[in-house]
């Protein structure tokens, strides 16, 4: 059998043209920029180029043309935006409140838009184009807190309703949701869970980075023994719990992709499920516990906990 060759690298000629086609995606993006803002993005876009081709020279990690065309366009809009909606049409009347009410037209994008500005800036500044003040405040770091969605408790009791009455549902998307539902456990703790270190007397198992084995409650422990029913009928020599056909003949661990697909069918991925039972622990519970007994750095407790007060909570005013 003749196995395929692998694809050869890209030749000289091809990284030619291929460079030469970036070229003139980057000018096409530079000569749609309004007025006389393009100036100073295209002064942006050379020193970019030579700090790519410098990190080439000395072997670390370049810059991909699709980074610099990203940012390009993000600036391109940005200029756009202070010419259509705010009137100015140069780099030094430009201030902090036409920044953010460019940031806010695409929340989704913010971080992404805010890294290439501050880039920019920095540029800008160090050349005397913009003012000092504007460039300082958008290097300060944003205030960091749980942004992520989760389930209302209507919602969870029919994905526990699923998981432990529904006939029809894989053993191993029960496995996962359970664990994640009730134990807070990630999909990387589940499917590098292994059958050693299970306590069948007390209904123990060992969890991620947890000091200690976690005591399960009489559903997920019965879910999880299903579970290791299924894989002994498996010819596997694998000894994680939750096994594919690509990873039951070795040691090797399932693939996050493999994991993440599993919960494929009730709509919703693992660190969803999980972030949900964190947030309610820790909006309950004291969060140097919660961390402790999950093995989590005490700053990722608290993010859960950052803008959520409970009114129990509140004195009495």
């Amino acid at each position: 059998m003749a196995w395929p060759c692998p694809p050869s690298r890209p030749n000289a000629a091809g990284r030619l043209a291929a460079g030469r086609l970036a070229a003139g995606r980057r000018k096409c993006r530079v000569d749609s920029v309004p007025g006389s803002l393009g100036l100073a993005i295209a002064a942006f876009d050379a020193s970019r180029i030579w700090a790519r081709d410098r990190a080439r020279r000395a072997g670390t990690c370049p810059s991909s043309n699709h980074t610099l065309e990203t940012a390009l366009s993000i600036l391109r809009d940005l200029a756009r935006f202070l010419t259509e909606h705010r009137g100015k049409d140069d780099w030094a009347l430009i201030d902090v409140h036409g920044i953010e009410a460019f940031l806010a037209t695409s929340p989704r994008a913010r971080k992404r838009r805010l890294v290439v500005l501050r880039q920019f800036f920095r540029f800008a500044r160090s050349r005397r184009i913009v003012l000092t003040g504007s460039a300082r405040i958008l290097i300060v770091k944003e205030r960091r807190g749980f942004c992520s969605r989760t389930l209302p408790r209507g919602r969870q009791r029919e994905l526990f309703c699923r998981w432990t009455t529904g006939g029809q549902v894989l053993v191993h998307e029960a496995l996962l949701g359970m664990l994640a539902l009730l134990q807070g456990a990630s999909g990387s703790e589940v499917r590098t869970r292994k059958i050693t270190g299970m306590g069948a007397v007390a209904r123990t198992a060992g969890l991620g980075e947890q000091p200690r084995p976690v005591l399960l409650d009489p559903v997920s422990w019965r879910v999880l023994e299903r579970c290791v029913d299924l894989r002994a009928q498996w010819p596997a020599a694998s000894p994680r719990v939750r096994v594919a056909k690509g990873t039951g003949a070795g040691r090797s661990r399932a693939s996050t992709a493999c994991v993440s697909r599993v919960l494929g069918d009730c709509g919703y991925l693992p660190r969803m499920i999980r972030g949900t039972r964190l947030v309610d622990l820790v909006n309950t519970v004291d969060p140097e516990l919660v961390a402790a007994v999950f093995g989590m750095d005490p700053r990722a407790a608290l993010t859960c906990l950052a803008g959520h007060v409970g009114l129990g909570r509140l004195p009495d005013v």
